[in-house]
């Protein structure tokens, strides 16, 4: 139960926990659990990523001084959120 628990600390699903499992109990070595890992850094990065962007632009709503999702009144308000559906920051407009 361990070694499950540790594996979705690292953000293995319980499939993907089953299948390394099934894995090691082949008694050979197998490049499977390195290539996994590098995986899941990869999603870990793109997930970092994406709440970079998320968080630059809800710093750019809070210094803009936004006080409305459909009819803001600040001077430089950073929507329309068509900007964040395209992936850029407020600082790239």
């Amino acid at each position: 139960m361990t070694v499950i628990k540790a594996a979705q600390r690292l953000g293995f699903t319980l499939d993907e926990v089953a299948g390394l499992i099934d894995t090691g109990r082949r008694r050979h070595r197998t490049p499977d659990l390195r290539a996994r890992a590098q995986a899941k850094i990869a999603e870990v990065d793109a997930r970092i990523a994406d709440l970079t962007t998320i968080r630059s632009a809800l710093t750019a709503v809070v210094n803009a001084g936004c006080d409305s999702l459909t009819n803001c009144t600040c001077p430089d308000c950073p929507f329309p959120l068509a900007g964040l559906a395209e992936g850029r920051t407020y600082e790239e407009k």
